[in-house]
């Protein structure tokens, strides 16, 4: 098979992870910086070019989209969709997972246990805002925010109020969520791969910190899953349509809660705590699933 990952840095753990695990299990890889790339998109043969030649002999991709580059990105997947090239995350569950909001309002439909979340705009009223999370402390996330940036601890009703106000100040879309105590800083990582979970781990705040992070100095260790956090795990990542996902949880006195799902896990601390190979995997998975023209949208959505 001829592998293509989408990604802007060969340099990068994962990207090179991936392309040593294509390799070692006899397949080609080639890196492609999906920013670099440009589309015919007419109806009758769709194409990709990159570096000046056209792009029309991939069974597979795996994208490495990062959150800046996601409407650009999820373009480049949906044309190698619809010239039928299999991606192991199709290009509307990456859009899906990249909105916060709509990802929480397809996981509370589907009855996924959340943390307490209110969105609103700069016209809400803060204090009703703030009661209906039950008060300071609570947590204040930017919409747009990626790897912990973007998110407040609010340890008081005023605090909370300022940060309020001055994110609406600025016209940031905002989520307020209740602050989990009991998880003292930690959260757990669960890395799904189609319908089970292959590796996990929770992950710690350092002290004086909230965000578990593992970049912001948070440490990491191995973690056994309950029944129902595996479930939970697996379930989110299927209804927002991931194949592949980090669907991050917390241990709450009302069972796990899910915080966010990442259509574009990394594979450095999964791999280095849990001494999981978890790029070959991967590879396996696509070499079992990988057809052409199984893509479910079709390039749609």
């Amino acid at each position: 098979m001829k592998i293509g990952i989408l990604s802007r840095k060969i340099g990068l753990y994962s990207t090179r992870r991936l392309k040593e695990a294509v390799e070692a299990r006899g397949h080609e890889a080639i890196v492609i910086d999906h920013m670099r790339c440009y589309m015919n998109i007419m109806s009758h043969k769709p194409s990709i070019h990159y570096g000046g030649k056209s792009i029309d002999d991939l069974d597979a991709i795996i994208p490495r989209i990062g959150a800046s580059t996601t409407f650009f990105g999820t373009a480049v997947v949906r044309q190698f969709e619809m010239m039928g090239v299999y991606s192991i995350n199709e290009s509307v569950a990456i859009s899906r997972s990249r909105d916060k909001l709509r990802a929480l309002q397809l996981l509370s439909r589907k009855g996924i246990g959340l943390p307490i979340t209110v969105f609103g705009n700069s016209k809400i009223n803060v204090d009703d805002m703030i009661e209906m999370v039950g008060g300071a402390p609570l947590v204040i996330k930017l919409l747009e925010g990626t790897q912990g940036i973007g998110v407040v601890l609010a340890e008081t009703n005023n605090a909370a109020e300022s940060v309020i106000n001055a994110f609406n100040g600025v016209r940031a879309n905002i989520l307020v969520q209740e602050f989990i105590q009991e998880a003292k800083g930690s959260d757990i990582r669960c890395f799904v791969l189609g319908n089970k979970v292959i590796a996990a781990m929770q992950r710690v705040a350092k002290e004086g910190e909230f965000r578990s992070n593992l970049h912001l100095g948070g440490t990491a260790q191995v973690v056994k899953l309950t029944p129902e956090e595996r479930s939970t795990a697996i379930r989110s990542a299927q209804i927002i349509g991931l194949n592949l996902a980090g669907v991050d949880i917390i241990r709450s006195n009302h069972g796990p809660v899910v915080l966010e799902i990442n259509s574009t896990p990394g594979l450095e601390g999964i791999e280095k705590i849990t001494g999981k190979d978890i790029a070959g995997h991967i590879v396996e998975y696509i070499e079992e699933n990988a057809e052409k023209g199984k893509t479910k949208t079709k390039g749609e959505g």
